[in-house]
């Protein structure tokens, strides 16, 4: 059966944004089936309409299924894995600048809250999810060191800290992140 990943971007972005037409092809080339679904709203997301969105692409998850995530679009996976079916696993996942605690700088005060005050178990994330690992960026202006607490002690996420990377975007100069596929074929 052959290994599929879905990448999900974040707040604002695309499937063409930054690194992930990089890690497509990357991975592409190993033999994986990747897809990067556009998300709706990007401007304004929102869990009831990203997590279904996320939901359709990946259609019947297995332990070859694979889901990176950029930024919201940790959120965006660790909440569609809370909604499998017990007993249900994916094979990974890597989250990348992903958060639960809070966001710093950010002027959109009323999305930055719909997402962080919604209620997430993150126990039940973690029964679907047997391997993960959490990258962060020590000078990231939005994303907070500290977030990296809930996927070590929650998720069970390996951490891997990366040297100013800031929040691993296209707009910042991040069109390839190597330790995110290296994470991803050591699952």
């Amino acid at each position: 059966m052959k290994k599929r990943v879905f990448i999900a971007h974040g707040w604002d972005g695309t499937p063409e944004e930054g690194w992930f037409p990089w890690l497509k092809q990357e991975l592409e080339k190993k033999g994986f089936e990747v897809t990067v679904p556009q998300l709706p709203d990007t401007g304004n997301p929102r869990i009831g309409n990203w997590v279904p969105a996320l939901a359709k692409a990946v259609g019947t998850p297995d332990d070859q299924t694979y889901l990176v995530g950029h930024s919201m679009g940790c959120q965006t996976i660790a909440r569609y894995l809370e909604t499998l079916p017990e007993g249900q696993k994916v094979g990974g996942a890597v989250f990348v600048a992903g958060f639960f605690k809070h966001l710093t700088d950010i002027d959109d005060k009323e999305t930055e809250d719909h997402w962080l005050k919604a209620p997430i178990d993150l126990s039940k994330v973690k029964s679907h999810l047997p391997k993960s690992v959490a990258i962060f960026s020590d000078n990231d202006p939005w994303v907070p060191l500290d977030n990296q607490d809930d996927f070590k002690n929650k998720l069970g996420s390996e951490i891997v800290i990366e040297h100013n990377k800031l929040h691993f975007s296209g707009s910042e100069g991040t069109t390839e992140l190597p330790i995110a596929l290296e994470k991803l074929l050591s699952f």
